[in-house]
């Protein structure tokens, strides 16, 4: 087998694509029909009309994440206008998180063996329509279908929308500067839901948060069919593992119903016990599968390598910080501070600012260093360093002086971590997994999104309620709760610092990892 130099030796690393084959290699991705004889144009050449795709890509990710915080500033009004009970208004948020979290692995698939252009605009076609029944629902029951088929439809565009990232950048370079933009999406999807969900719900009302959905999807799915590329599927004998889609979707779905419902049921709940047991046997079953299965739906060469396995878990623990931040920091806002919802989310546009400061820095630094603690170790001591001021608050504190500075740092650090998660998640995988490479990445963003939201906000509830008890005043309960959140930050805190302590032994030794990795896809 002849081999050609890399141009550029010193970006051989962990940040160069196995998008396209050096040109005279005899080898080719497992998956991949046979070529005729002769060089591919495509595979030696970028696609002319990548960064018109990224723009295309970045507003279906905006699309989902607007929806993911868009619908909780309108849950108040949704449940008055349409009858609903207080113990079953939860299945608004958690018939989405479920049908997502369990559903990605098979979505991730699913992208790799139909291909990603046709996934892209079925994803978006049917999160458009979900979006629009929502917003006509006229029961409680109708919302709640809606929500899980949003939730399934961006099973299947999530994954997707990274995928084509992944394929179409194949220059180091190029594709940091992308990441960025993907990254920063990200942030802004987040924010721009709480901002968009104030003003909708105040001034058109709650269904239109589902409503706004439609327009956006119907402009991604026009520019989708003119500017993405017909992308080559698995070879045609390839099938899709049914019997492991329902252990691994079903190992999922228990572990974010468990988490998600702890709160409420308490975790000595016999429901939240059985689910996170379910959850953990089926994903036993399921990753014994995979390993024997011809046609796995998450080949375990993908997560094998260690530098991988430690993005992953980069990545959950970034989206835990992410999520409580939010979480508390919005309550305090309100309730603590009386900002209006509108108000409480122009508060957090520092968030995003400095999320989008890290992801760019992040993006730029990438090619130049190592993928381990030169990058991750930094980013995720600025965000506890961010979380760690965030402990200070009280209930007279000023928000310019304490609250938006750590919101910047939070942001900075928590960017910049999961920059460099997502790169390194994604480094070394040949095209026919690259849907399921990314949909195991935004798994382990929703688990551990759904941990965290569940661990901590027990926590701080738990220790509020020790906090009051004996105290009836209003002071005594806004202490009480304040004390709350300094307690699950000060675990916030403690998470992100092991973490960073955890990155210098998950991602070391540069390239070398995923290059054996790479060689393992081959």
């Amino acid at each position: 087998m002849t081999t050609r130099p890399p141009a550029r030796p010193d970006t051989v690393s962990v940040f160069r694509s196995s998008g396209a084959q050096p040109a005279g290699t005899g080898t080719r991705p497992a998956g991949t029909p046979p070529r005729a004889a002769g060089p591919d144009p495509r595979a030696a050449e970028p696609d002319p009309l990548r960064w018109w795709a990224l723009t295309v890509i970045a507003l279906a990710q905006l699309t989902v994440l607007l929806d993911g915080t868009i619908v909780n500033i309108a849950l108040p009004s949704a449940q008055a206008d349409l009858g609903m009970g207080d113990g079953s208004r939860q299945w608004v948020i958690t018939a989405y998180s479920l049908a997502l979290g369990g559903l990605l692995l098979l979505g991730g698939r699913v992208v790799d063996l139909v291909g990603r252009k046709r996934a892209f605009v079925v994803g978006l076609l049917g999160f458009s329509v979900a979006s629009a029944v929502g917003g006509a629902a006229t029961t409680p029951v109708m919302l709640f279908a809606a929500r899980a088929g949003q939730g399934a439809f961006a099973a299947l565009l999530m994954p997707t929308a990274l995928s084509l990232v992944v394929t179409m950048f194949t220059d180091p370079r190029e594709r940091g500067r992308a990441f960025g933009v993907f990254g920063t999406i990200s942030g802004v999807g987040s924010a721009a839901g709480l901002i968009l969900g104030g003003l909708l719900t105040e001034y058109l009302g709650w269904r239109w948060c589902m409503y706004v959905n439609v327009p956006i999807a119907l402009v991604a799915i026009g520019g989708g069919l003119r500017v993405l590329r017909e992308d080559e599927r698995s070879a045609g004998g390839a099938r899709l593992d049914v019997v492991g889609a329902l252990w691994g979707c079903g190992g999922v779905a228990a572990a974010v119903y468990g988490f998600s419902t702890a709160e409420a049921r308490g975790w000595a709940d016999a429901v939240v016990l059985g689910a996170l047991a379910a959850s953990a046997v089926l994903l036993v079953v399921f990753a014994v599968r995979q390993g024997r299965v011809r046609d796995p739906l998450l080949p375990l060469r993908v997560v094998r390598e260690r530098m991988r396995a430690g993005a992953l878990g980069i990545a959950a623990l970034g989206q835990i910080g992410t999520f409580a931040v939010l979480l508390f920091v919005t309550y305090y806002l309100q309730v603590v501070l009386g900002y209006s919802a509108v108000a409480a989310g122009v508060a957090f546009l520092p968030l995003t600012v400095g999320m989008t400061c890290g992801v760019t820095l992040a993006a730029r630094l990438a090619p130049r260093l190592s993928a381990g603690p030169a990058l991750v170790m930094p980013a995720l001591l600025v965000a506890a360093a961010g979380a760690l001021l965030l402990t200070r608050v009280g209930t007279d504190s000023s928000y310019a002086t304490l609250v938006l500075p750590a919101l910047v740092l939070c942001g900075l650090g928590l960017g910049g971590a999961a920059m460099t998660a997502m790169t390194v998640a994604t480094a070394g995988v040949a095209p026919a997994d690259s849907g399921a490479a990314s949909a195991v990445f935004t798994t382990a963003q929703q688990v551990g999104g759904s941990v965290g939201t569940a661990v901590l906000n027990t926590v701080a509830a738990s220790v509020a309620a020790d906090r009051l008890a004996g105290a009836a005043s209003e002071g005594a309960r806004a202490e009480a709760v304040v004390h709350g959140f300094t307690v699950a930050l000060w675990a916030v805190v403690g998470l992100l610092v092991a973490g960073a302590a955890a990155a210098l032994f998950l991602t070391t030794r540069r390239g070398a990892g995923v290059a054996r990795g790479r060689a393992g896809a081959r």
